[in-house]
Formats: C-alpha cells, structure tokens, sequence
C-alpha cells in the first residue's frame, strides 16, 4: 500500500498541495522552499497515529504550536487540512482515503482541536467527525479517531500503515561521538544517533540478511573493505559495526564505525533504511558524503528495491547525479516553486516544455534542477 494522492491546505510554506504520489517521489526546489517541511506532513501524521506517546497535541507541540504550522499565506482561512489516499500501486481505486482538519480554539487555552476527521474505506465513508458525541463533549476534539485504538478498530490498517513511516537522515557524527557527546536522542532517532541500537534490535538472522545486502554494495563502492559486520563490547555488551580492510598484516585491517568515512557511514545507514520495513521512507538528501558515481547510481538501486518490497519512498534532493538516471519519469520529480502566497507544488511531466525535453531524451537532472537555482547564483562570487 502506498499514498497516491496528497492533498493539503495552509500546511507550513505550503496554502494548498494535491498532487499524486508514485512508489518513487523526488521533491526538489530552491533552498527554503520547503521540501523538508513536505516530508513533514507524513512525520507529523506518523506522530499522531503512534500507540505510544503519540497523539495530535503532542504532534503539534513537538512543532511548537498551531501558529508554527499553520502557512502565513492562510489569510482569512485558518484550518489546516491534510488529505491522503492510500492504494494499491498496482490498482486503480483506492483502498482507503483520510482526512483531517485542525483549528485552535481561540478562547481558554488556544488547545488544538479537530475540525473534521473523516475515513472513507474505499468509496464508503466510515468516519465522520464531529459527531453527535463530540458535540455533547467538545473535549473529544483534542484527539484524533487515528490515535486511539478504541476508535480506530474499523480503520487500523491506515493506522499501522503511517505509524510505521520511517524518516532517517543519518549524521556521521553524531552516530561516531555518540559516547562524546552523550545528548539526548531526539524521538525516532532521525538522525541515527542510535542506530547501532536499532540495528541491535533486529533478530540476529534478519541482521544477518541485511548486512549480507549491505556488504555487497559497499564492496562495490569501497573496494578495498572486505568484510562488515555486527558485534558486541565483551564487557560492555555496546553495539558496534565492524569492517575489515585489505591490509598487509593479516587481521590488522579492523575497523570499527567510529572510523569509518561520512560516506560509508550514510551509505550503510541508507540500505539499511531500504530494506528495513514496508510502510513509507523519507529520505532527504541522500546524496551527501557521497562520492558522485555512487549517487549516479542511488535512484536505481532505491528502484531496484522498493519495486521487489512495493514501498514508496520519497527523496528530497539538490543532485543532477541522483536524478540524472534516464529512468526516471517526469511524473516521479515533484517541484516546488516559491512565490508571495507561498510555495506551490506541481508534477515534472505536467510542465508542458519540461515533459517534451524529458520525452527528447534529457534527464531530469538536465531539464528540472536548473529551475530551481537562484536568479542569479553568479553574484555570490563578487562577495567580498
């Protein structure tokens, strides 16, 4: 099951978004524009629908409030709207359709409340909110249908469905000083603080599997490793990712993740990530600490992947070696384009002259990214 269709209102940077999703999405556009905030929308409704300490106040909380989420451009209209339909990749009607509506009370307390929440399963609305019961208590506007397990019995599949979104965008050193730096893990871990936990946590054949994948890959994109694997402290019982090298002395060539390359740690963190569940990914700017022949060929194996798990990942990028891949349909790169009533959306392929250069042969590195340069990039260089 993947999202086919997004629609949303007053989200952020974004007055309105509705546009479909494909199994493959890149987003791209100028720098603030807002691809983060897109990937957003699905971490925010993973946050709601989470069985533990989930929940839409928390969710708009930890987004420090209404007035931090709600775009400047909404004007006159202040509810936030999110829509999402879910279906098959392969099908044609939709499976399931969710949408939510939030305002803030004005009066009292300013809490967040439901404006509407309605489920359709298939073409059958199951779901609609307010109802005679949230009138007679209005408090039961505070929370979403999506978060309780009482109340979601006839819809939980898109329940478990956005509870198990997975956003990582790995920093190297956080996960190589981790015991330097002995902070506080954000929730979710996004930035792989704890990875090595996380990779600790799965069953030992499963790991095995997966490292068996990642091994390869890294030995093609790093010839001289020879051999990664997991292990544990002997007296710590600490998690760690080992390698080993190609080395004069036998058994010297040992090393482990706090030595290892940005690069190879992002890349170890990316497969990883891929092969990892079945619900949506959220990958923003995989490129990074990468050398340009491996990005050349990201888009691939993320292709290669997804199709044999039929999950949809959505990738944020800047890289015309990322989307420099001839595979890539004008309808998988979303754009987004900044203007004074806030950022718009749309689909590659539904720009007239951008879908004949796409059918002539250019890619969509060639043909979408020189849209989102800055007017005049040259006059940073007369900075002194």
């Amino acid at each position: 099951m993947i999202v086919t269709h997004l629609k949303v209102k007053n989200w952020r940077n974004f007055r309105g978004i509705d546009v479909d999703l494909r199994e493959r999405q890149f987003i791209v556009g100028p720098n603030a524009s807002g691809k983060s905030n897109f990937l957003d929308i699905f971490r925010f409704l993973r946050d709601i629908a989470k069985s533990e300490g989930g929940g839409l106040q928390k969710a708009i909380k930890d987004r420090l409030g209404v007035s931090k989420l709600r775009s400047l451009a909404a004007r006159s209209d202040p509810e936030i709207s999110i829509e999402l339909t879910l279906g098959d990749p392969l099908g044609e009607s939709p499976l399931w359709r969710y949408a939510l509506g939030i305002r803030q009370n004005p009066h009292g307390r300013r809490l967040p409340y439901v404006s509407y929440e309605h489920v359709w399963r298939g073409q059958e609305r199951i779901l609609t909110r307010p109802n005679p019961a949230d009138k007679s208590d209005d408090q039961r506007l505070t929370q979403t249908y999506l978060e309780q397990v009482g109340a979601n019995e006839d819809f939980r599949e898109v329940a478990r469905f956005l509870q198990a979104i997975t956003y990582l965008h790995l920093v190297p050193q956080l996960l190589r000083h981790a015991d330097q730096i002995q902070g506080r893990i954000i929730e979710d871990d996004p930035f792989g603080q704890a990875f090595l936990e996380r990779i600790a946590k799965t069953t030992e054949k499963t790991r095995k599997s997966r490292l068996g994948v990642i091994e390869k890959a890294i030995k093609i994109a790093v010839p001289q490793l020879q051999q990664l694997q997991f292990t544990r402290d002997t007296d710590t019982g600490r998690p760690h990712l080992q390698a080993r090298y190609n080395h004069w002395r036998p058994n010297a060539g040992w090393q482990r993740e706090d030595q290892f390359s940005d690069g190879t740690l992002r890349m170890v963190g990316l497969l990883w990530s891929l092969l990892e569940g079945e619900s949506m990914l959220l990958l923003e700017e995989p490129e990074q600490s990468l050398n340009a022949g491996i990005v050349a060929q990201l888009a691939a194996i993320i292709h290669r992947v997804q199709k044999r798990r039929h999950r949809q990942v959505l990738i944020s990028t800047h890289s015309d070696d990322l989307l420099g891949e001839k595979g890539i349909d004008g309808r998988e790169v979303l754009m987004l384009s900044q203007a004074a009533e806030g950022t718009g959306v749309c689909v590659a392929s539904d720009v007239a002259d951008i879908r004949a250069l796409l059918e002539a042969g250019f890619s969509a590195g060639e043909v979408v990214l020189p849209r989102s340069n800055p007017p005049n990039p040259e006059r940073l260089s007369l900075i002194d």
